[in-house]
């Protein structure tokens, strides 16, 4: 299987939409994708909405960008991320390096109730 990435941007940054399954044949063009997206600065999301797979290269690839990021100052948040590929990030700590949408959406939730 192969993977396709698509970026968009706007004003308050930009979304990496990827499609597909991370691996060792993925993994490289996948971090060649992303490297340049968190030297910009910006705020980064990525949709892992269509991933179905995550092998152990991906994982070393999400770290070397999560790696990459705390040195620039970015904020990199994963969105969509399947049961399947949250189950192996999780059971290996990946996942802890990470914001996911779930919880900047259960963040932004709590900081709305509270300025009430």
């Amino acid at each position: 299987m192969t993977l396709n990435v698509k970026e968009r941007r706007n004003k308050t940054g930009t979304v990496l939409v990827a499609t597909g399954e991370i691996n060792s044949e993925t993994s490289g063009s996948l971090l060649q994708a992303l490297l340049p997206l968190v030297r910009e600065g910006k705020p980064l999301k990525i949709d892992l909405t269509a991933v179905t797979y995550v092998s152990s290269a991906g994982l070393r690839t999400l770290l070397v960008v999560y790696r990459e990021a705390q040195h620039e100052g970015v904020a990199v948040t994963l969105y969509g991320v399947s049961e399947e590929v949250r189950f192996v990030m999780s059971a290996t700590g990946f996942l802890d390096f990470f914001e996911t949408g779930e919880a900047a959406a259960a963040a932004a939730k709590a900081r709305a109730k509270a300025a009430r």
